[in-house]
């Protein structure tokens, strides 16, 4: 039986300070102790149970967290005020000047230029491969390679990653695997899979209303003390905060994650089978033809589906775009970044969130200047939503 992350969820059992069912919201930045010396056992980490300092944990924030491990099956997790934070500091705290990192080159944007340029001034270089292409994954490993870093669903490409196989090659290695989850959460549980170490943003799906950022980091209680370490922990020292009010939402909205994967999914696989039928390309890891339609069957919780993400290419960004227009006019959603919404959101992942990567890079890749990336909505009516996506077809072709 699959690892379900809804049940455990669900089999959380948080209560508030006066029993609530909600768990108390705590807004204080420091917390008094009725001994000196449990202060300062607390500040070596040798106490448990005890807050410091919310930049170090806060109570609301551990609701959270603990929330995250069970959802993702890792003893421990630490949130943070962006997606962006999650990863840096995962980064960092497992990366020492003069490092090498192999990661996939299809990548978040903002990833992609944290690695190939943010890292230079801590001379720590970073290798980019086809991350489904195993051979070139291991053979980029080098003796001071500290990690292999992935998404389980690549951005905007929507290749999956062979986790168990990545995982294989990197205990082989030595080398720790960082695996960024945030278009497959309920679908795939990386850690479970062999991760060493996952990540989220969790502005996207887990939060589900674009009203916030934030970011996660799951994996081992040592991996998350070492973060929270008050001298060498780089979330600790760093200071990426996410606030408790937006913590306890967040907390909230977990609960109906996989109530709204299964409609993310639902929907999404609907549009890009219809628009395949239109005589679009597609890509979707649900279509029989896409490349690792049989691994994600592996790898994922078949109760959610294959995911929210589909891409489609219209060859020119002049088409892309035009597209994209007719498409917010018509009501199928917003022209704008980011995912996970419960409205349809689109964009041209080449002039928007890939922008990032270089014009060479992004042709090497596959990257097509007419891709266009699509978060689907929670929309009920999905036969409706299509509707709405082939008029705007057939008003492009008579343009």
């Amino acid at each position: 039986m699959k690892f379900d992350p809804a049940n455990k969820i669900q089999d959380l059992l948080q209560f508030g300070e006066f029993g609530d069912v909600n768990p108390s919201i705590t807004d204080s930045a420091t917390y008094t102790f009725f001994e000196a010396k449990t202060m300062t056992d607390t500040f070596h980490g040798e106490q448990e149970g005890c807050f410091l300092y919310s930049r170090h944990w806060n109570p609301s924030n551990k609701y959270l967290s603990d929330a995250l491990a069970a959802m993702e099956g890792t003893p421990a997790a630490w949130v943070t005020g962006s997606g962006m934070a999650a990863i840096t500091c995962t980064v960092l705290q497992l990366c020492n000047s003069g490092s090498h990192i192999v990661s996939s080159l299809t990548t978040y944007g903002g990833t992609f230029a944290f690695l190939a340029n943010y890292l230079k001034k801590f001379q720590i270089e970073v290798s980019f491969v086809d991350i489904t292409n195993l051979y070139e994954v291991e053979r980029a490993i080098r003796p001071n390679t500290a990690m292999v870093y992935t998404e389980s669903m690549t951005n905007p490409l929507l290749q999956i990653s062979d986790l168990p196989a990545l995982s294989e090659i990197c205990k082989k290695k030595n080398v720790k695997l960082v695996v960024d989850n945030t278009f497959t959460p309920m679908q795939i549980a990386p850690y479970t899979l062999g991760a060493d170490v996952v990540v989220y943003s969790l502005t996207k799906f887990v939060n589900g209303k674009n009203d916030c950022l934030a970011g996660a980091i799951c994996a081992s209680e040592e991996f998350i003390g070492s973060l929270a370490d008050v001298n060498t922990g780089t979330a600790m020292l760093l200071g990426p905060v996410l606030d408790p009010m937006r913590s306890s939402a967040i907390l909230k909205n977990m609960h109906t994650l996989h109530i709204r994967m299964k409609q993310h999914s639902h929907n999404a696989a609907f549009l890009a089978q219809r628009l395949e039928a239109f005589g679009v390309k597609v890509i979707y890891p649900g279509l029989p033809n896409h490349p690792q339609h049989q691994l994600m069957q592996n790898l994922m919780n078949p109760k959610f589906g294959f995911g929210g993400m589909i891409a489609i290419d219209l060859v020119s960004t002049k088409v892309a775009s035009r597209f994209m227009e007719l498409m917010q006019i018509e009501g199928v959603g917003y022209l704008a970044v980011s995912l996970g919404y419960f409205k349809t959101l689109f964009s041209n992942p080449g002039k928007s969130t890939s922008s990032e990567v270089p014009e060479d890079v992004q042709k090497s890749m596959g990257l097509s200047e007419g891709l266009i990336r699509f978060s689907v909505g929670l929309d009920n009516d999905i036969e409706r939503t299509w509707q709405k996506m082939q008029s705007c077809l057939e008003k492009l072709h008579l343009e």
